[in-house]
């Protein structure tokens, strides 16, 4: 027989089928692999079906255990170990497990089989059993450090100090080049790259401010591509009626296109650039900020659109856009001011005030935008339903959606719902699409690679351990093709003869923020 020197000690905790096949086992003392796998594989034999019993012995160990629905918890001690102490602690052991695994299968235990084992150790160290409960084992697992909050908080304020000491040196820098240049004296070099820059911005604008003829070339390089947000409206040409035109684009600039900037960047990375661009390529853009309550009722809902317009050839300068606008949303349109608006308002055509001059080459001029802003909830896109109820082991969720406005083809939907942490992956029920579990920052994603009219409506069902208020706020992202305001560019035509040009046109409709609270 097989002998331990240890008296009142547990020599192995572990979670197995009905079969006797270890899923899970952590040995307390000295134990070969072959020796535990036996001495599971010899348990369910000893068992006497007929008998209510919580423990079962051999000649060497004692069995006790506790039934798991299709699995048992299972202790391996000495014969002679106290059976009221064993007992209790089979108890906290099994309270264990929900901790971690959602439902007791074989395939969520072996997925947390590490968590579980670092519980385990816990509640057992050298075969004799801790004085812990089940917070204090929560807390240990999760190693909790007050002084690594401390030291990240210390570190946070350095940084911010830091980064307030370098906004006060460089504006420092900034004044003192600002007074060296009124005073006429030579500019002070502060070195490095940063510094080169600042003179830029400097001159340029002393330069626009003081009206220099001479130096308008040496503006245009500097400040129409490299700009950041504002870049899509700043012209360069000679003659004082184009640069009022260019005081006025930089005015009309700084209100809208720092959207209008990000916007475009925020499409690159998910819309694929167009093809076969012509020397008239026209941008249709549209983004959404929408706020829902999850008992229904639009709290806010605000969309931004604009065209923006690109002519590369010279040929092509003097032209009209010709606008289809079937919106019936109630739109407030905005033209740009040197856009005759009388001939839009009467025609809904797009040209120059001064039809002899040409639109500016090779620069993106934001022609038309329009915004929109309702609490009408007829309005919602993509309405989301959300249904949390509780039952006896947590939350039974049901989510919804629903495409309202059957015109549009939303791609690469993501749904996602904040789900609590620490008490495993939740258990999906029906599905339409697919669903990823994020366990590091606690969400549900719920993918749909495309909704349209033919697939205007799809729920998900789960269930995870929970309170109705951890299910939100949920979030919702999409990119579409498609814009939302029935608003487009159906001509382009020269100014002289009314021929039509050929042009090219993509159009996109992004989320800004999309918020069931």
């Amino acid at each position: 027989p097989y002998c331990y020197s240890y008296s009142t000690v547990l020599l192995a905790a572990a979670v197995c089928t009905k079969a006797g096949k270890a899923i899970v086992s952590r040995q307390f003392v000295e134990m070969t692999r072959t020796r535990i796998e036996g001495l599971l594989a010899a348990f369910p034999k000893l068992m006497n079906m007929g008998k209510q019993h919580t423990f079962v012995e051999t000649d060497s160990v004692r069995y006790v255990y506790q039934p798991l629905e299709k699995l048992y918890m299972v202790l391996i001690t000495t014969k002679n170990s106290n059976i009221l102490e064993d007992l209790e602690t089979l108890r906290l052991f099994s309270r264990v497990i929900p901790e971690y695994c959602r439902v007791l299968e074989e395939s969520e235990i072996s997925e947390h089989c590490f968590d579980l084992i670092f519980a385990f150790d816990e509640i057992v160290a050298l075969g004799y059993r801790e004085n812990v409960n089940l917070a204090q084992i929560r807390t240990f697992t999760e190693m909790d450090s007050h002084e690594e909050k401390v030291f990240r908080a210390v570190r946070e304020t350095q940084e911010r100090e830091a980064k307030a000491e370098m906004r006060r040196k460089a504006k420092e820098l900034q004044q003192a080049r600002r007074d060296a240049e009124r005073s006429g004296k030579k500019v002070p070099a502060f070195g490095g790259f940063g510094s080169a820059g600042m003179t830029s911005v400097s001159s340029g604008s002393i330069i626009t401010d003081t009206i220099v003829e001479p130096e308008k070339p040496k503006i245009t390089p500097a400040t129409v591509r490299p700009s950041g947000p504002s870049k899509a409206l700043k012209l360069g040409a000679k003659g004082k009626e184009v640069d009022n035109f260019v005081d006025k684009l930089k005015s009309e600039g700084e209100t809208i296109m720092p959207t209008s900037g990000k916007r475009g960047s925020d499409v690159s990375k998910v819309l694929p650039p167009p093809v076969n661009v012509e020397s008239v390529h026209l941008r249709v853009e549209e983004k959404i900020s929408l706020t829902c309550g999850r008992d229904g009722g639009l709290q806010n809902m605000e969309l931004l659109g604009m065209i923006t317009l690109r002519v590369t050839d010279d040929k092509s300068g003097r032209i009209r856009l010709i606008i289809n606008n079937n919106d019936n949303k109630g739109l407030q349109l905005q033209t740009h001011p040197n856009v005759d608006k009388k001939l839009f308002t009467a025609d809904s055509v797009i040209g120059l005030k001064n039809p002899e001059k040409s639109f500016p080459l090779n620069n993106d001029v934001g022609v038309l935008k329009w915004r929109l802003q309702s609490t009408d909830e007829s309005l919602i896109p993509l309405t989301i339903n959300c249904w949390p109820s509780e039952s006896g082991s947590g939350c039974d969720v049901n989510i919804e959606y629903e495409l309202q406005e059957e015109s549009l083809e939303l791609n690469d939907v993501v749904i996602s719902i904040p789900v609590p942490s620490g008490v495993g992956a939740p258990v999906i029920g029906d599905l339409d699409g697919e669903y990823k579990h994020d366990s590091r920052r606690n969400i549900l994603e719920w993918c749909l690679p495309v909704i349209d009219a033919n697939n205007k409506t799809g729920s998900l069902e789960f269930s995870i351990a929970g309170q109705p208020n951890d299910f939100f706020p949920i979030n919702v992202s999409f990119v579409s093709k498609r814009n939302y305001c029935d608003i487009q560019v159906t001509k382009v035509t020269h100014v002289d003869g009314d021929s039509s040009i050929r042009f090219s046109s993509e159009t996109s409709f992004v989320v800004d923020k999309y918020e069931i609270l």
